[in-house]
């Protein structure tokens, strides 16, 4: 084979319309990612970008929206007991993932209910 894929370069999520504020307050509020502009078009189509080093997630607004369930982002958390407090604190709720080590891993909802995994960096 003559190419390899190196890396992801993002995740996108779908959000629904009208709900940038509520993105930005979850992924860079508790999360900590910085959101990015998005360039035109697409800016004028709603929803947002955010980063952090090499961790890219993108919402993109859907008509007919419905929250992933099943499919989601995992991202590598340092302190991740200090993560889960936080979101705690801030009325989210943290469910433990049973196929992870104890205290290795959990899931969370963002506010428009797709699921993120957080798992324990090391």
């Amino acid at each position: 084979m003559s190419f390899e894929i190196l890396r992801f370069d993002h995740v996108q999520l779908a959000m629904p319309a009208g709900r940038e504020a509520d993105a930005e307050a979850f992924y860079s509020g508790l999360l900590g990612l910085t959101r990015r502009p998005k360039p035109e078009p697409m800016a004028s189509r709603g929803g947002c970008w955010f980063e952090a080093g090499p961790v890219a997630v993108h919402l993109g607004v859907e008509e007919d929206f419905r929250p992933a369930r099943k499919a989601h982002p995992a991202l590598v958390v340092r302190d991740l007991s200090a993560l889960e407090a936080a979101l705690r604190a801030a009325g989210v709720e943290v469910r433990p993932n049973p196929d992870a080590a104890a205290g290795s891993g959990a899931y969370v909802d963002d506010p428009f209910g797709n699921r993120i995994e957080l798992i324990a960096e090391g």
